[in-house]
């Protein structure tokens, strides 16, 4: 573990883009400078995003051979719900800014990501203590001061911490940083299932351990716009196969 930095060559292929990627996974380090341009990013998107469609076929594959096996696969917290408006708006865009904020925002190492993230952390933890100590007007009130508060103050701190560079120290922890924000990310995908002890489980979150590494380096590289972006063209995608596959059993 190193505090060695790089910077993000030119890539201008998917089979370079992906060879980074495995470079990145064998060796993760912060760039020294993020691509900035937009076209690059969504390029970049892209790529990855083919490379997440390869990985869930290939996951999709096996779940199904292991599925007519005879073995049964603990159904997840979608299975059996109607999949209302509110469910895809909170899957496809609740879910993905809200948890890339929490695991990956401030895998950047820049001090506005590090204090900002605890900042915006406490104040919702805060909210969340309020509300259930108080009832009514005042909880309302309560939460909502404690919410906003902590919005402003993460922004103040944001601007004022602009332009400084990763931290030293954070660049020297990034390996052992960027996989335990993936594992992290994983395992919070256990609370999908309701039956099952984690051990048992634990292959069932694979799909999220390699959507995490696939976020973890394209925050890093491009931007904490393009880890998001992916992610809700992922979580549409799984929205549309479980549509699909209700619509489908209930025409048979």
């Amino acid at each position: 573990m190193t505090g060695e930095s790089t910077s993000l060559p030119s890539l201008i292929t998917m089979r370079a883009e992906w060879g980074h990627f495995l470079g990145f996974l064998k060796r993760p380090s912060l760039p020294d400078n993020q691509a900035s341009d937009l076209r690059e990013g969504a390029r970049a998107v892209s790529r990855i995003l083919a490379l997440d469609l390869i990985a869930m076929g290939t996951l999709l594959a096996i779940a199904g051979a292991v599925m007519a096996s005879g073995i049964e696969i603990p159904e997840t917290a979608l299975a059996g719900i109607e999949i209302t408006p509110g469910i895809i708006f909170a899957v496809i865009l609740v879910a993905p800014v809200s948890e890339e904020i929490l695991f990956r925002s401030w895998l950047s190492g820049r001090p506005r990501y590090l204090i900002a993230f605890p900042i915006l952390l406490v104040a919702g933890l805060t909210a969340v203590m309020l509300a259930a100590n108080n009832t009514g007007e005042n909880a309302e009130v309560s939460v909502g001061l404690a919410i906003i508060a902590g919005a402003l103050l993460s922004l103040i701190m944001f601007g004022v911490l602009w332009r400084r560079p990763p931290m030293r120290w954070f660049r020297t922890l990034f390996p052992a940083m960027f996989w335990l924000s993936t594992i992290a990310f994983a395992c919070i995908h256990l609370a999908n299932f309701s039956e099952g002890n984690w051990m048992t489980l634990l292959p069932l979150v694979l799909p999220q351990f390699i959507l995490g590494a696939l976020l973890g380096y394209l925050r890093v590289n491009y931007g904490l716009w393009t880890a998001i972006a992916l992610h809700m063209i992922h979580n549409g995608l799984i929205i549309t196969i479980v549509l699909a596959a209700s619509k489908a059993a209930g025409a048979s």
